[in-house]
């Protein structure tokens, strides 16, 4: 178990944004502007976000909202979204040269700002020239368009091969990985993370509640869902939730979970936050973090207040390993 009391929390946006956009559920900027206040009460300093988050609406509400005036930080990333049928036309982005680049300033402009804190390529577009792409992201750092480099999505033998291709041609390397990761969604553990490791990478865990399943709050009967939320069928981000989650075996693992956190009065979330910060892979001597996404004041209030309470007991702890044994032979890919 790793003294992590100092790890890193990120914000993530991708639920803030125009109303109507996909997987947008706030849209109020002062709604917006209180869970800042929140996150920066908390000790926050990063603000995740991406070109293609609600239509680019994301990146536009937080330069709006001016967050450098705050003394926060932002990432952004790129997603090869041109291969992707359901991308507006204004967003469809490759990872050659010219659509790096377009899209890097793309996202600067909306967020109004010169500078990023880091920039990530979002997942890897495979159509396309890895050598190519890392070259015209090296230029952008010398030309002063961010400080750091990340990736997200990619699988370990690409992260080698991005760091490598990086290493031998001098060229900024990544330092930073997004990639889900949760009680029951372990698969990164037994490559990726060592492959991290090895390249001296931080791991940021995006989905640490697994789009809200691990709350508690759905229930296998369940046939309506909520606008907007990850389960939502109509959507491609609730298909992908539906078929990695909506399965027996996880409803078994979350009643199983339950019956270990009701003994101590704990909820579902907590439980599974505090999981992430202590007895995961995370490492906050490593770099590594917990983006957490927001649904409303309340929520982010909750979920910060769960990860500043102390480790797990031992038969809590073996819930939830015996829980991920439960659906390890179902589980679903770790990447987008």
């Amino acid at each position: 178990m790793a003294a992590n009391n100092n790890l890193k929390v990120v914000f993530g946006s991708m639920t803030l944004g125009e109303k109507g956009k996909m997987m947008v559920r706030i849209s109020d900027q002062d709604e917006v502007s209180q869970l800042l206040d929140i996150f920066q009460k908390h000790g926050g300093t990063t603000v995740d976000s991406a070109r293609l988050y609600a239509g680019g609406t994301t990146e536009g509400m937080l330069g709006d909202l001016k967050y450098a005036d705050r003394g926060l930080l932002m990432d952004t990333k790129l997603w090869p979204s041109a291969g992707h049928p359901h991308a507006p036309a204004a967003l469809k982005y490759w990872h050659t040269p010219e659509d790096i680049r377009r899209g890097l300033k793309d996202s600067l402009e909306a967020l109004k700002t010169k500078k990023l804190n880091t920039f990530y390529l979002h997942a890897p577009d495979r159509k396309h020239s890895f050598v190519d792409a890392l070259q015209e992201v090296n230029k952008l750092y010398e030309e002063g368009f961010f400080e750091y480099f990340g990736i997200s999505n990619f699988q370990p033998w690409e992260v080698a091969l991005v760091c490598e291709t990086c290493r031998n041609n001098k060229w900024i390397q990544p330092t930073v990985y997004q990639g889900m990761y949760h009680a029951l969604q372990r698969r990164t553990e037994a490559e990726l993370f060592p492959c991290l490791r090895h390249y001296g990478m931080s791991f940021y865990a995006y989905s640490p509640l697994g789009g809200g399943f691990l709350t508690g709050r759905y229930k296998r009967d369940q046939t309506t869902f909520e606008e907007g939320s990850r389960f939502e069928p109509s959507t491609p981000a609730g298909k992908f939730h539906q078929s990695s989650f909506w399965k027996d075996s996880y409803f078994d693992a979350i009643d199983h979970i339950t019956v270990a956190a009701e003994k101590h009065n704990f909820t579902l979330s907590e439980v599974a936050l505090r999981w992430l910060k202590y007895h995961s892979m995370l490492s906050a001597e490593k770099g590594d973090g917990i983006i957490l996404g927001v649904g409303s004041v309340k929520h982010l209030e909750g979920n910060f207040q769960a990860l500043e309470k102390p480790a797990l007991p031992e038969d809590v702890v073996n819930a939830m390993d015996e829980a991920w044994t439960m659906v390890k032979g179902a589980v679903g890919p770790y990447t987008h």
